[in-house]
């Protein structure tokens, strides 16, 4: 028997939750006078010196230094290959779209429409959204690139920033940034399946493990009717008691009541009737393809009956990859999905049904360790700086990572023995020594930096031996 998961719920992005936030730009009141930067309490100064003040990146926003950025290349090289591997294709949309793409999409009922999206109005007086999750932007160029006139299924792949004005913490920002993918052309179960092996493979190849996948249905436009009314009918005597956006969602959309963010709401609804237990044949049918397949493939899995995703244009099949790790606390949606089958005829395309999911990267990143920091193969010694350019631009030519040393102050180069320690530091593998006794044989000197050993070889020969030594994965000695 399957067990029944607790009800989180979360709508799908950086598996970062619909919290409360302050309206979007275009439904606050008349702007005042805009604020000031925020500035750190270190950077204020007395106002004396006449030193510029250094702002804060925006709140909600983070830079990503170069320490980092080696784990977040390695998710990217991921990303890559295994969906790839998997017959996925790279799609790249705009970061802004036309307001009304969101709001038909998403829906109106939403947090996201209501409450966190980043809205504009342009210079001619369009009003554009900075796009706060994927699949809107996919669907519109799927039609718009005429792919639904292509072989079906089609199915692709984005990665990049989504934006959404809401409270910041541990895993959730204002600006994150997604990996996503989206089928279309294919209703059955079995698409549905492999765009959740896909996922778990991709997480696997991440390296992460402690995590739950957890499975709903809610329903089609056949079902889905009457299971409002049931849903209207159940809740109507404790309408009075649940909060201002319950109360409106009741009459437009009670679905999304069952995704309220409100303690006191959630335990309202712990005895609602349950939409997998009103599933009209062809969604049961679809349901039992479904857990058929993953039990094929032997997927674990937990069936949440509270599972609805927060946003409206979710049919059938809904899903999350939930991670068990405290460090996430009350954000611990890492990946979320499920099928759409009639969002690209609401763009007014034809009848088209989907499937897709999004991963949040931030949090992603919290779960796993770095790589590392990139570190060069070779660092160039040299008493001429021009020299030590000169040999480290023809390395590179030929795939060879390599540094050279450069004078803080002056041109002259600094000693043999400073830039050593900075090969160290740096942590190359091999210190290329070109000093006027070596270059004036036309040789160099070779020395490994975690052996100590070092030999002369011939100049002309030095790519071909440091690419022979950076192909086996180890320093090892060279031999000229």
């Amino acid at each position: 028997m399957v067990p029944e998961a607790g009800g989180q719920r979360h709508d799908r992005q950086n598996g970062q939750e619909e919290a409360a936030a302050q309206p979007s730009p275009e439904r606050q009141p008349a702007a005042s006078a805009p604020k000031s930067p925020d500035l750190s309490e270190t950077e204020q100064g007395d106002g004396l010196s006449g030193k510029l003040l250094i702002p804060k990146p925006p709140r909600g926003t983070r830079d990503i230094l170069p320490e980092e950025t080696p784990l977040w290349q390695h998710l990217e090289l991921i990303t890559q290959s295994t969906l790839k591997n998997a017959g996925y294709k790279e799609i790249r949309v705009p970061i802004f779209e036309h307001t009304e793409l969101f709001k038909r999409s998403v829906g109106e009922t939403t947090d996201i429409v209501n409450k966190e999206m980043y809205t504009f109005a342009d210079k001619s007086d369009r009003s554009l959204t900075l796009r706060p999750e994927g699949t809107a932007g996919v669907v519109r160029a799927y039609m718009h690139g005429s792919l639904h006139r292509q072989t079906q299924p089609v199915k692709l792949w984005y990665l990049g920033p989504m934006f959404r004005y809401e409270g910041t913490q541990t895993g959730r920002q204002r600006q994150f940034h997604q990996v996503g993918l989206e089928a279309f052309g294919s209703a059955g179960p079995l698409i549905d399946a492999e765009v959740i092996v896909v996922a778990l493979e991709y997480l696997k190849r991440a390296g992460l493990t402690d995590f739950d996948l957890q499975l709903n249905s809610i329903g089609c436009p056949v079902c889905r009717p009457a299971y409002r009314e049931l849903l209207r009918s159940t809740l109507a005597p404790k309408l009075a008691s649940l909060c201002a956006d319950c109360q409106d969602r009741f009459q437009r959309n009670p679905l999304r009541m069952l995704d309220c963010k409100s303690k006191h709401c959630q335990a309202q609804y712990q005895d609602v009737p349950a939409s997998l237990d009103h599933l009209c044949n062809e969604c049961q049918a679809h349901w039992g393809g479904l857990i058929s397949l993953l039990e094929q493939e032997r997927i674990s899995y937990l069936v949440n009956k509270r599972l609805v995703r927060g946003l409206d244009y979710y049919t059938r099949t809904v899903f999350e990859v939930v991670s068990r790790d405290s460090r996430l606390g009350a954000q611990s949606t890492i990946l979320a999905g499920g099928r759409y089958d009639n969002l690209v005829e609401m763009f007014g395309g034809p009848p088209t049904a989907a499937v897709g999911w999004a991963l949040g990267l931030e949090r992603l990143c919290l779960l796993l360790a770095s790589p590392g920091a990139e570190r060069p193969f070779a660092f160039i010694v040299s008493s001429s700086p021009a020299k030590a350019l000169e040999i480290a631009s023809a390395l590179r030519s030929q795939g060879v990572s390599c540094e050279l040393d450069f004078p803080q102050r002056g041109t002259e180069a600094r000693s043999f023995t400073k830039q050593l320690q900075q090969a160290n530091k740096l942590g190359a593998a091999w210190a290329v020594i070109a000093g006027e006794d070596e270059l004036a044989s036309g040789e160099v000197t070779l020395k490994d930096m975690k052996a100590g050993g070092q030999n002369r070889v011939p100049l002309a020969s030095l790519s071909g031996l440091l690419i022979e030594r950076s192909g086996s994965g180890r320093p090892g000695k060279l031999t000229g």
